[in-house]
């Protein structure tokens, strides 16, 4: 999940954070129009975005942007460990402040409307980074940004307190002080050792806003405060009404804004289920949604009048979850077997059939097939290879019983957990139902609310496999580790190792490109043998948008300037 600061290398490397109900990402063009696509095949280069740019001066000023979302969070909190998921991130991004902007190919330039300056230095041999704060940036109930927030932050993000229940403590827990500088609006934080990757933190393109000290300084603070609520902000635009009934996140322009005035005089956020999103699109009920590989709802996209596809290629990608705890999958020979039944060509071509995407399997976690240094690391375990999983079954004792295995008097019976809603989670789920049978694993489904399926499921690690996809960061190896790590915020699948923690670490302190993707295909090659993440394929960005709707859409790594999105003239 990752991005590039120090180098060129930030937009290179994959780095996955947030997970989506939905499927997801662009292309680098001037206005679509009516968006025709490409005939070819081919996958849009990483630093491509598709956003339909307009400068401030074509844009109307007003209007109601509808945006489709896929779960009504309870956790509003991005930086919580339950609030990690496409939805929550969406919403909070127009809300609190990034000291960061990210551009097409990942490059990290300082946010003016919270930032006058952040830069690292060396001094007596540790790395310290000096953050020179906007005087003029405030939170919503009027208090100033200042260096207490970024110290609260850090304490509460920094891993040393697990009450904190935060989703990642990436570059905090690296961190031996948090000081005041010259005045109230100047940090001073100092590192234990080199942190390539400064510029993910505090920075919504790697989805780690900051929060205000006032709710996140103590443990109560920090878990509590946005559990269904979003009690203060600093954003071009506020909180108008949360409505759980309605399943709405109304926002509106916050006159108190201190940049840019935003275009937009609300945004509209609507929880839906996502084989719904299109037919919402297509009768005027949303604006904007995330269509990912969904067939059908491309189709709508493209016959409807007054519509574009926003088209590209970004750092995410389709995947399975093992749970590593769960009793039958303790055992890391039976998960790569599981690997090794399931035929991923079959399904990718099933997800991808009639979407103008290649359908093409991806065969490592922490990189996509269009970024330098991609290779296979997976030592056959990316191969389909019933034979072979039924030895590594036999061998870990599990044998045949009639149609299904047995060891120790149990059955070897898996739940599989999916999202209601998601087209390509059902088909994926038949597909491995009829896979792991032939090699004798019995496959429950178990279809999960949309609003349940990461609280309920995925996040209390309450299944065997669970069918989800991973949205990339333009932070690789720093944004990955959270997913992967051994104690990771957002490691579902609870496997790890190591050798997967040490490479990645070596990654992210590294200053130059080669050193950071030798580092990240190690421990790509080490998360194939601990074998809890499953990658199916590259999730396609595809979103549906108004064809007046300027500056946003299949953003690859570049992020939403909330302020400049609004509808052409």
């Amino acid at each position: 999940m990752g991005r590039r600061h120090l180098s060129r290398r930030t937009a290179l490397v994959a780095c996955l954070t947030a997970v989506s109900l939905s499927l997801t990402l662009c292309a680098c063009t001037g206005d679509q129009g009516s968006a025709a696509l490409p005939s070819t095949l081919e996958t849009p280069k990483l630093t491509a975005v598709d956003v339909n740019p307009h400068d401030r001066a074509d844009l109307r000023q007003g209007g109601t942007l509808n945006v489709a979302i896929a779960q009504f969070s309870s956790q509003w909190s991005p930086v919580h460990a339950d609030g990690s998921e496409s939805s929550t991130i969406t919403v909070t991004k127009p809300l609190l402040p990034t000291f960061f902007r990210s551009d097409a190919a990942g490059t990290q330039t300082v946010n003016p409307a919270y930032l006058q300056d952040a830069h690292a230095e060396v001094r007596d041999g540790r790395q310290v980074v000096t953050w020179t704060l906007n005087p003029k940036a405030r939170w919503s109930d009027g208090t100033p940004i200042t260096w207490r927030d970024i110290e609260a932050n850090w304490r509460a993000l920094n891993g040393t307190d697990p009450a904190y229940k935060a989703s990642s403590s990436t570059g905090f827990e690296l961190v031996t002080a948090v000081e005041k500088g010259k005045d109230e609006f100047q940090a001073v934080m100092t590192f234990e050792r080199p942190f390539s990757e400064w510029q993910s933190m505090f920075n919504g393109a790697a989805n780690a806003p900051l929060l205000p000290a006032s709710r996140v300084a103590t443990p109560e603070l920090f878990n509590t405060a946005y559990a269904d609520a979003i009690p203060v902000t600093a954003g071009p635009f506020k909180v108008e009404k949360l409505d759980k009934a309605a399943q709405t996140v109304t926002l509106a322009a916050d006159p108190a804004w201190w940049g840019d005035k935003p275009m937009l005089d609300r945004i509209v956020f609507h929880a839906m289920l996502p084989n719904t999103m299109a037919r919402a699109f297509g009768d005027g009920t949303v604006d904007f949604f995330n269509n990912g590989p969904d067939v059908a709802g491309y189709q709508l996209i493209k016959s409807t009048k007054g519509a574009a596809v926003r088209r590209a290629g970004g750092p995410d990608f389709r995947q399975f979850t093992l749970n590593s705890k769960s009793p039958a999958l303790t055992d890391p020979t039976v998960r790569q077997a599981v690997f090794q039944a399931i035929n991923r060509d079959v399904i990718t071509r099933t997800d991808l059939a009639g979407l103008d995407w290649p359908a093409v399997t991806l065969n490592s976690h922490l990189l996509v097939a269009n970024q330098n240094a991609y290779r296979d690391n997976s030592l056959g375990l990316s191969r389909y290879d019933p034979s072979d999983a039924v030895r590594k079954l036999d061998a870990a004792g599990w044998k045949l019983d009639g149609d299904v295995r047995r060891k120790d008097g149990k059955e070897l019976s898996l739940r599989m957990v999916i999202p209601a809603g998601v087209t390509q989670a059902q088909n994926e789920a038949n597909a491995t139902v009829r896979m792991l049978r032939d090699v004798g694993i019995r496959v429950t489904v178990v279809p999960a609310k949309a609003n349940d399926f990461f609280d309920k499921y995925v996040n209390r690690h309450d299944f065997d496999i669970a069918a989800y996809s991973l949205l990339g960061t333009p932070f690789p190896a720093s944004g990955n580790r959270a997913n992967f790590a051994q104690n990771g915020g957002t490691n579902q699948s609870q496997a790890g190792s190591p050798a997967v923690d040490s490479a990645l670490d070596r990654a992210s302190a590294a200053t130059d490109a080669a050193t950071a993707f030798e580092a990240i295909n190690q421990a790509d090659g080490e998360l194939w043998k601990v074998a809890g993440i499953l990658p199916l394929y590259q999730r396609p960005q595809l979103y549906g948008a108004r064809a007046d709707l300027a500056n946003i859409g299949a953003q690859g790594l570049s992020d939403i300037v909330w302020e400049n999105v609004g509808f052409t003239k």
